[in-house]
């Protein structure tokens, strides 16, 4: 089962949790990072924050399919952007919030980097996510 919990004595966060409790016995996964690279190896939308978080979320579901879970079972993630702007933050989270990732809410850092690993990546994203039931037997 999972709680998402908003703390009472904080500023209600917009569209994310300050906490994910998850009971013990149900089945975690810890995702690496999802890049925007396409089948065949090479970076989606190389000047593009947008268009590469939209590949790293379907590469991201990719993942999640692979161990019996989805989008909808992901408790907190961390969303690493290559600007310092402001509004290139948010036009990715955007595309975050469309996904489904935030319909629990789900837990979350958004952070504004100097670099990520491969040439032309602007966007990553790592994800903890819960293992349903029926899938995990």
């Amino acid at each position: 089962m999972i709680r998402r919990v908003t703390a009472p004595g904080l500023f209600p966060p917009p569209t994310y949790s300050h906490a994910t409790v998850v009971e013990a016995g149900a089945r975690l996964v810890f995702l690496a990072g999802a890049v925007p690279l396409d089948e065949k190896g090479e970076v989606v939308g190389p000047d593009d924050p947008v268009r590469q978080a939209r590949q790293v979320i379907a590469n991201l579901g990719e993942q999640l399919r692979a161990v019996g879970s989805d989008l909808a079972h992901v408790v907190a993630t961390d969303v690493y952007v290559v600007s310092g702007e402001p509004s290139v933050l948010s036009a990715v989270w955007e595309v975050v919030e469309d996904s489904g990732l935030s319909a629990g809410p789900h837990s979350s850092t958004l952070l504004g980097v100097a670099c990520l690993g491969y040439t032309g990546q602007l966007v990553e994203i790592t994800a903890t996510a819960v293992v349903p039931e029926e899938a995990a037997r």
